[in-house]
This record gives structure tokens, sequence and C-alpha cells, in this order.
């Protein structure tokens, strides 16, 4: 006998409390504006796959941003960090 499949994932985090935080956590660290995303999977407490999804979420509403050298890739605030205050330099 099959079992219905009607379980959906018991604790799924919201996004408006993923951006809380993760903006939070980030704000407090200083010295340090840019962030692996196993770094930010942990602050969620999400598994990977959940995490890419919420992470994903904030670069789109430009809460975070991406970051990539090529072979390394990171996330931190949108504005935060020596990159962000060259750019507004003229």
């Amino acid at each position: 006998m099959a079992v219905p499949c009607t379980l959906k994932r018991i604790t799924k985090m919201e996004q408006a409390e993923a951006t809380e935080k993760i903006v939070e956590a980030l704000s407090k660290k200083k010295g340090k504006s840019k962030f692996y995303f196993s770094d930010l999977a942990k602050i969620l407490g999400e598994k990977p796959r959940d995490a890419k999804k919420l992470i994903n979420k904030m670069v789109i509403d430009e809460v975070l941003e991406y970051w990539s050298s090529g072979s390394t890739s990171m996330y931190g605030l949108k504005g935060a960090g020596k990159q962000a205050a060259a750019e507004h330099e003229d």
C-alpha cells in the first residue's frame, strides 16, 4: 500500500526571516565584507539547496551582491566593502 505524498517540508524559512538573519549576522562582522556560500548556509541553518534559493533571492532583491574572481564565488552585503567604496569615487 502506497503512502500518499501529501507531506510538505515541515520547516521552511521564510524569505523575510532569512534576509533578517543574514543582514544581522553580516553587519556584525567587522573587517570582512565577502563570505562564502557555506558561511551563509550555516547562518541560515538550512540545507544547501534551500539556502541557495534564499540567497539567490537576496541577490535578486539587491540585499546581497554576488562576487566572483573566476575561481572563487562569494557574497556580501550590497554597498559594503572596499570595492563598493571605490566604485562610488569620482
